[in-house]
C-alpha cells in the first residue's frame, strides 16, 4: 500500500545560538533554522519512502513568511511537497491551535502517517502530536527511536524512563521522534538548488476553518539569575562551616 506521511515542521531559533531577553521578552532577532527534532522526523519520513515504504512526504508548517526558507530545508532534505498555513510574524499560535490546523490538513492530505518531532525548542511544550491524535481519534506512538513499518503496522520503539517500551499499531498514526531516532542527512547543493522550484501551497487559518486566538498569555519571560563565583576552601572543616553558616544547606 502506498502510504502518504505528513511532517510538520517549525521555525525556531537556532540550538547554537545563545537566547537574549530583553524588556521581558525573548530577542528573536537572531539566526534561526529548523526544529531539530523535525530534522529528524523529516529524515524518517524520507528513509521510509526512500525504502519504498512510502509513496509521498508532504511538510507543512504554522508561521510567517519567513517560515518559507524552513520549508525549503525539508524539500531539500527529500520531502517531495510543502503546505504553509501563513501567519503574521507578531502572532503566537500554541499548541492546539496547531493541533487543530493539523487536523484539517490531514483532511485535506489523508495521509497514513503523521511524523512530528516531539517538542519544538522554543517552547518545550512537546504536545501538539498527542493533542492531533486526540482530536482525530488516531493511536499514537510518541518519543519513538526505532521505527519499523510492515505494510500498515507500524512497530515503534520507544524510549521511557525504565528503558525501552516497544509498541505496534495500524495506521493511520500520529508518530513523533526523539533524538536517537536518526541522524539526519545535510542536504546537498544540487537538492538546495531543486528545492526552490518546489511547488508551497499556501494556506491561512481561516481556510482550514481554524480560530489560532492565543489561549494562555506569557506575561514575562526573564533570564535565571547569574550564579556566583565558587571558593577554595582549605580543608574539610572549613567546607562543612561555609556550608552550614554561609549557603545554609546542612
Amino acid at each position: 500500500m502506498a502510504h502518504r506521511i505528513l511532517v510538520p515542521v517549525k521555525r525556531v531559533i537556532d540550538y547554537a545560538v545563545k537566547i537574549r531577553v530583553a524588556g521581558g521578552k525573548i530577542d528573536t532577532n537572531v539566526k534561526h533554522s529548523m526544529n531539530p527534532f523535525d530534522e529528524i522526523a523529516i529524515e524518517e519520513a524520507v528513509r521510509l519512502k526512500e525504502a519504498k515504504k512510502a509513496a509521498e512526504v508532504v511538510t507543512v508548517t504554522v508561521g510567517s513568511t519567513k517560515s518559507q526558507e524552513t520549508l525549503r530545508t525539508a524539500l531539500a532534505m527529500g520531502a517531495d511537497r510543502a503546505l504553509h498555513v501563513e501567519i503574521p510574524e507578531s502572532a503566537e499560535v500554541q499548541p492546539l491551535e496547531v493541533a487543530k490546523i493539523l487536523k484539517a490538513i490531514v483532511a485535506k492530505e489523508s495521509p497514513s502517517i503523521v511524523l512530528l518531532g516531539k517538542q519544538a525548542i522554543d517552547d518545550d511544550a512537546g504536545q501538539t502530536g498527542q493533542m492531533l491524535a486526540g482530536l482525530l481519534d488516531w493511536p499514537q506512538a510518541t518519543f519513538a527511536s526505532k521505527v519499523e513499518l510492515n505494510d500498515s503496522v507500524l512497530t515503534v520503539t520507544r524510549e521511557v524512563d525504565g528503558g525501552l517500551e516497544t509498541v505496534k499499531t495500524t495506521l493511520p498514526a500520529i508518530l513523533t521522534a526523539d533524538l536517537r531516532l536518526n541522524q539526519p542527512r545535510y542536504a546537498t547543493l544540487p537538492n538546495i538548488m531543486k528545492a526552490k522550484k518546489k511547488p508551497i501551497e499556501k494556506l491561512s487559518p481561516a481556510d482550514l476553518g481554524v480560530d489560532v486566538t492565543p489561549r494562555i498569555k506569557v506575561l514575562e519571560v526573564s533570564e535565571p539569575p547569574k550564579r556566583s563565583a565558587g571558593k577554595t576552601v582549605g580543608s574539610v572543616d572549613e567546607l562543612i562551616d561555609k556550608l552550614k553558616n554561609e549557603a545554609g544547606v546542612i
